[in-house]
């Protein structure tokens, strides 16, 4: 697959589900469909054979088929019809019977399923990617102090490697719903014009066996001709795992403006540049997942409309589907690449970190001021004082622990030498390490099994 759309799609992702990978799937079907039926009894195994043989080295003109398709409404009749036609050019018997029994949904969906396969497998590998980078943050800097910032304001110090196991955990967590939701979806559809299989009689339970097992799917309970929840829950849980990339790169692409100047993606010829400004050093990879972040759940709730199929065959739902995934998951994948590399190479600037901390001027130890102060004068009483005291060390520009020092409250509260050991990053990191820990290994599970 071609074209300018690559710039904000991953390729392999989306190739997963060009039109040629779709029609070869289709084409795939129809072999193991004959086969299948031959092994049921429902055809002979010689016409079986023809056909699978023709379908191998079957060839399609994609605009030629989307042509006719406008008109018929589906891809699937101009399809059968011309894979009939070059079956008959070598046994017009076998060609009696090409797509026997099934239906244009069973063709197009179990063709989309067989390459949802691939396209899956491109975005799990990109999230173990993503996901590796993050644990390996978050273990080289579990004691690295940085400013945590709450509704964009600097809140009190954290460890960097804390900031990454919460983007660790997301990706975690988002991956194992996406490789659930997967499952759900890639999944046999097999049920013939209303779903029954009825053509096929007494032996459709074998006929729909054969089929699965030669695809290498798995038989739903039903066909999903109008069951479209399935695809509507994997849209979204793709959706999501770029939301989780996209995540990453909005806090990236903040702690990269030069006035923080705390992380910064990987220098390189030609990464981040500006057209007209030749300082400029912008967070390229970060756009890439932030357009995606912003642009899959629109594609998300395509699908999720599309769940209200009437009856047994919905009309202007399913027909459309994988033109709607290719691009979900295309951007998804283009997501989670990009965020993988940035991470992998991410550039730490820990003085920096230290900096921003150093020039709040002890404000962002208030918290932790507070608290000690709690243990003499209580909760609320320890709350205003403490609110006095920051309020005068922004008017007269100084630190916080200068002007605790100058209260006479304060120095009858808390000894002065336990004074300083407040106002240490350290003490502010609570449970963080334990948090480090649960997240590396949950992903440490997560990562253990993989499909």
């Amino acid at each position: 697959m071609d074209g300018l759309s690559l710039t904000f799609l991953d390729a392999a992702a989306a190739e997963a589900l060009s039109d040629e990978r779709l029609l070869r799937a289709m084409a795939r079907f129809e072999a193991a469909l004959a086969q299948a039926c031959a092994r049921s009894g429902l055809i002979c195994a010689g016409d079986a054979e023809v056909i699978a043989a023709v379908c191998k080295g079957a060839r399609f003109d994609a605009g030629a088929l989307a042509s006719v398709g406008r008109t018929a409404g589906t891809l699937a009749i101009p399809f059968v019809k011309e894979l009939t036609a070059q079956v008959a050019a070598v046994s017009p018997q076998a060609a009696r019977h090409v797509h026997f029994g099934a239906t244009s949904q069973d063709v197009q969906d179990t063709a989309l399923a067989l390459c949802l396969k691939d396209a899956n497998a491109r975005i799990d590998q990109c999230a173990v990617q993503l996901g590796d980078a993050a644990a390996a943050l978050a273990s080289e800097h579990a004691d690295t102090p940085c400013l945590a910032r709450t509704l964009l304001q600097p809140a009190l110090p954290v460890p960097f490697g804390w900031k990454a196991a919460v983007w660790l955990s997301l990706v975690s967590g988002s991956l194992r719903a996406f490789r659930r939701s997967a499952d759900e979806c890639c999944v046999l559809q097999f049920g013939g014009p209303a779903g029954t299989l009825s053509a096929y009689g007494e032996k459709s339970t074998a006929a729909e066996a054969a089929l699965a097992e030669a695809l290498d799917l798995a038989v739903p309970d039903v066909p999903w001709h109008s069951r479209r929840d399935a695809i509507a829950r994997f849209g979204a849980a793709a959706a999501a795992l770029a939301g989780a990339a996209g995540k990453v790169a909005r806090d990236v692409s903040l702690l990269m403006q030069p006035e923080i100047g705390e992380a910064a993606e990987a220098a390189g010829a030609g990464r981040g540049g500006s057209s007209s400004l030749p300082h400029k050093r912008n967070p390229a990879q970060c756009m890439l997942a932030l357009e995606a972040a912003q642009r899959t759940p629109g594609l998300a709730s395509t699908l999720l409309v599309q769940v209200t199929a009437e009856h047994e065959r919905g009309l202007g739902q399913w027909q459309s589907q994988w033109m709607t995934l290719r691009d979900l998951l295309g951007a998804t994948a283009s997501a989670l690449a990009a965020m993988g590399g940035v991470l992998a190479g991410l550039e730490v600037n820990t003085s920096a970190m230290r900096e921003n901390i150093e020039r709040m001027r002890g404000l962002v130890y208030s918290e932790a001021l507070s608290v000690r102060l709690a243990a003499a004068l209580g909760k609320q009483e320890a709350h205003h004082l403490t609110e006095r005291l920051c309020a005068r060390a922004v008017q007269s520009g100084g630190h916080l622990a200068d002007v605790a020092r100058a209260d006479a409250q304060v120095m009858g509260a808390i000894h002065p030498d336990e004074l300083s050991t407040i106002f240490q990053p350290q003490r502010c990191f609570g449970a963080a390490p334990a948090m480090i820990a649960r997240a590396r290994s949950q992903w440490a599970r997560v990562r253990a099994s993989a499909p």
